[in-house]
Order: C-alpha cells, then structure tokens, then sequence
C-alpha cells in the first residue's frame, strides 16, 4: 500500500532530484589563452592535426572512411562536418581545435554573437554542448545593392559526453532571403579553414 501512495505522491509532486538536469550559460575565453590558441594554430603539432581531419574530409566525400572519422552534413540550405574524438586527438588538443576554428571564422571576416554551454541529461548520461555562433557583419542595406553574407552561418560545436570529449561539429545555414547576395561556395569556406597548412 506504501509503494501506491509514495507513487501517487511521485506523480503529483514531481521530485526535482529526478528530473533531467538542463541548463544553460554563456561564457567567455581568456584573451590570453586565444592568444595561445592563435600561436599554437602556427605549429607543427596543429598543423599535423588540421592536415588530418582535412584528408578525412576530402576522402570522406569520396566514400572513403579515415581516421579520425568525419560526418558530412550537406543540403541546399547547410553544410558542414563533424569530428570524431579518437587519435590523434588529445581532449587538450581537440578543445584547441574547437577554439582554432572559432578562431578562423573570425579572420574570414566573421563576428562572433554567442558562446555557450549547454549541460543535459539524456539516457543517465552527461551531455555537454559549448558553442560558437558567428555572423557575416551586420551592414545596413545599399539601395540596389544585395547584402553580403560571406559563406552563411556558423556554428561550431564541441560535443562531450560523461567529461569525455565526443566530437566537433561545424555547421553553415545559408539566407535564402532575397535581400542577400548569394553565399560564397562551402567548399571555399573549407580551404579556408585549413589554408595555412596548404599554402
């Protein structure tokens, strides 16, 4: 008889210790540690990492599986792809990764709006969301003149699982509105994602 009223009770007066924990923030990086970020985009060690998950890429497009495994995300509207955490990542490497892209998009002329976290949980697990969205630059409208929209939006996610690091995902959404020019080809956003370890 316990068991049907402590249910009862449970149903009615939902207890908060057992519901799906959800919460979000923003945050901010360190100037100091972009400013690491932006050294270690110029060494071996990032440069080897970027080659990497370029070729995978590149073969992945091709029907070709390498490590590490890359998802191809592509539609009229977004395009995009995600890394899988293995070797030879590092959880210190990839969290590098994740900021090195921010780090690229902005030098493509891009304006950051948000960095976020975002903590879940799903099937007993711990999911961890932090990401990056960044904009073209808001400009004011030129009678006659379409609006430029660089490549389209980005956001660049970095996905961890119970404190493990999972996998990155960067994704670019297209205007379809007629007031914007047309986006610059993807594949041209790619190359210069990871130009400087090709030049």
């Amino acid at each position: 008889m316990n068991n049907f009223f402590d249910d009862l009770f449970g149903k009615i007066f939902k207890n908060p210790a057992k519901s799906p924990v959800k919460h979000k923030e923003n945050y901010a990086v360190k100037e100091a540690y972009l400013e690491e970020i932006d050294r270690w985009i110029e060494t071996e060690e990032a440069a080897g990492l970027f080659d990497k998950v370029y070729r995978s890429y590149h073969l992945k497009r091709t029907g070709i599986n390498e490590s590490p495994h890359v998802h191809l995300f592509q539609s009229p509207y977004a395009n995009g792809f995600a890394v899988t955490f293995e070797p030879p990542f590092t959880a210190e490497t990839f969290s590098k990764l994740f900021l090195a892209f921010s780090r690229r998009i902005l030098a493509l002329g891009y304006k950051q709006v948000s960095l976020d976290r975002k903590m879940e949980e799903i099937n007993n697990q711990v999911r961890v969301t932090e990401k990056f969205y960044l904009k073209p630059p808001l400009q004011a409208p030129v009678e006659n003149e379409l609006i430029s929209q660089l490549f389209g939006n980005v956001s660049i996610e970095k996905i961890s699982v119970d404190n493990k690091p999972s996998y990155l995902k960067l994704l670019v959404t297209v205007y379809s509105d007629r007031l914007y020019q047309n986006a610059k080809p993807f594949d041209q956003m790619m190359d210069r994602l990871f130009e400087t370890q090709h030049g």
